[in-house]
């Protein structure tokens, strides 16, 4: 497992006044056609904890919800920019689940993305978020909006219950050998036996049990996942093996395959830009850089346009700009 200082772009602005952040705001949206680069200049530039106090502090000035303002007065994909910054991270993420599934059709590839790579910590309180938000059971929902082991997976993964730092390297060469068979055999049994271990063990073990891996089957474990099975399930085993092994290289990934793949597909990047800002959005940008040729910044730059893209690449940035 790869182990450096994680990083993200937006950190607490110095000299952060919530209460004439929220004044320029207010200005801001009353202006004729708002003022879309007030917008952008303060709420890229601070914290998440400090666009809540910017909320609060709106809230009292104006008697007003700044969410409701900023949908009412915005939109598009800008809209979807601004909106999502305002969100503290486990309500973005239920918010972004409960889309995914309440939708017409289930947006499979988002319920990866974020339950594959969440913590423990950070999955109890989206599951806590959701129901706050909309009355629903996360577990319920995505039991009745999916099916068969794909199902079964994300059911595993949202219990939240991963173990923690924990690891038996004599255990590892047997869950080594059960994921082998799992490829090889395909039964149910095995595929449930293949998630359980995928969805349960830790970090560190699992980093043991793919080395072992390699070792029994002379295969990559991403390579017999995509060899052995297809579909949403397989994308999932996927997901998590890539976050196992470097999870600023699995997001890079993901946001390549939104540009390039999809023609932009703007959800996932806003997405993935709004919830790793504060994490390791940095590391995901040098992830990209490296394995792409191109910076993350040309990209977006080569895609989106206007205020959209300026708000995007002002996530982006933090305090290095990398064209």
């Amino acid at each position: 497992m790869l182990m450096f200082g994680v990083q993200g772009t937006i950190l607490p602005a110095p000299d952060f006044s919530p209460v004439m952040d929220a004044q320029m705001i207010g200005g801001a949206l009353q202006e004729y056609d708002c003022n879309k680069d007030m917008l952008i200049d303060i709420l890229t530039q601070r914290c998440n904890a400090q666009r809540i106090m910017i909320a609060e502090a709106y809230q009292s000035m104006y008697g007003k919800d700044l969410i409701a303002d900023l949908k009412e007065n915005l939109s598009g994909h800008f809209k979807d920019v601004m909106v999502g910054l305002m969100y503290p991270p486990p309500s973005y993420d239920a918010h972004e689940l409960w889309h995914a599934m309440k939708g017409s059709g289930t947006e499979e590839n988002c319920l990866i993305d974020i339950l594959a790579s969440r913590t423990n910590g950070e999955i109890f309180q989206m599951k806590e978020a959701y129901y706050l938000q909309y009355n629903s059971d996360l577990q319920e929902d995505i039991y009745s909006e999916t099916s068969g082991h794909f199902r079964d997976t994300l059911m595993n993964l949202v219990q939240g219950t991963r173990e923690e730092g924990y690891t038996n390297p004599a255990m590892a060469a047997q869950d080594a050998m059960v994921l082998w068979e799992a490829c090889q055999q395909k039964t149910g049994e095995h595929k449930t036996m293949l998630q359980m271990i995928l969805c349960n063990k830790s970090y560190q073990q699992l980093w043991m049990v793919f080395q072992e891996f390699q070792n029994i089957s002379g295969q990559d474990m991403v390579d017999a996942i995509n060899e052995c099975y297809d579909g949403y399930f397989q994308e999932l085993l996927v997901a998590i093996v890539l976050c196992v092994r470097d999870k600023p290289a699995f997001f890079a990934y993901r946001l390549y395959s939104a540009i390039h793949e999809f023609g932009f597909h703007n959800k996932t990047v806003i997405r993935i830009l709004i919830a790793r800002s504060e994490i390791d959005l940095m590391n995901i940008r040098k992830r990209y850089k490296e394995r792409y040729g191109k910076s993350l910044f040309h990209d977006i730059k080569n895609f989106a346009s206007g205020h959209y893209e300026k708000a995007l690449l002002a996530i982006c940035a933090g305090d290095v700009e990398d064209y």
